[in-house]
């Protein structure tokens, strides 16, 4: 089956299609064939022209089989944990009380990386209705909405949070760009709002290649928020790499 995955991939001509292809190679030839599976499952996640709610259906589906927390576990992918370690170095002090919004959470790695860290009020924001039962399984948000994170306006107040979070939630048809803007909205000023990303999609995302990061600097450049740091991470996700980019708003 997993040779069968990589040939999938050879038959791909271009870009980070062909990067795919030579990762899957590797790890099949280093006999990984775990590795292989979760590559190529996460890789259809993240496919060249999948829309918003092809991405909403696929999670769902892999939520269902059960195989997503083995596909994405934290020895595999360290978005999560990486997100959580981030808010605890900018949060240090009553952490209980600080409201929190988990964007694309998923099955609920980062907030059970939060909760284990003395989060409590955590809220958890996916498309997918799928990952949203999921995540509801381990009773660590207070709320759960099923909603796409876009420039739209979410059912959400104005500075309703202290802090955003988003650990893998970026990607072909996934975060677009504009929903920075709704970011910054929903987060207090003086909050922080934290994406973890794989590196590669800055360049191979269309939506991302030269938007993304000039974005970014333009709504620092118009008071928005600022940049406290982006660092680039090894082994984000099996061997890609990952950046951290941390903003706090004005």
């Amino acid at each position: 089956m997993h040779r069968n995955l990589v040939c999938s991939f050879e038959r791909i001509a271009e870009g980070s299609k062909i990067m795919a292809a030579e990762k899957a190679k590797k790890f099949q030839q280093e006999g990984n064939q775990r590795e292989v599976g979760a590559f190529a499952k996460n890789y259809g996640a993240h496919r060249e022209g999948i829309t918003m709610k092809e991405v909403a259906n696929y999670y769902t589906e892999w939520a269902n089989s059960n195989k997503y927390d083995v596909d994405l576990g934290p020895d595999r992918y360290r978005g999560p944990k990486l997100a959580a370690e981030t808010l605890c170095d900018l949060i240090s002090e009553h952490r209980e009380s600080v409201r929190i919004l988990d964007i694309a959470s998923g099955t609920g790695f980062l907030g059970q990386e939060l909760w284990d860290r003395g989060f409590r009020s955590i809220d958890g924001l996916d498309p997918s209705e799928g990952m949203i039962e999921a995540s509801r399984k381990r009773n660590v948000y207070s709320n759960l909405i099923c909603d796409f994170m876009t420039e739209k306006m979410l059912n959400i107040q104005t500075d309703t949070y202290d802090a955003a979070a988003i650990a893998g939630g970026m990607g072909e048809g996934h975060i677009p760009c504009n929903a920075l803007y709704e970011m910054i909205r929903i987060v207090k000023p003086g909050g922080y709002i934290v994406i973890v990303m794989r590196e590669e999609y800055l360049e191979h995302v269309q939506d991302y290649k030269d938007r993304l990061e000039p974005l970014m600097k333009e709504l620092e450049t118009s008071g928005k928020w600022r940049k406290l740091a982006r660092k680039v991470v090894s082994n984000y996700f099996l061997q890609n790499n990952g950046v951290i980019f941390i903003f706090q708003n004005c």
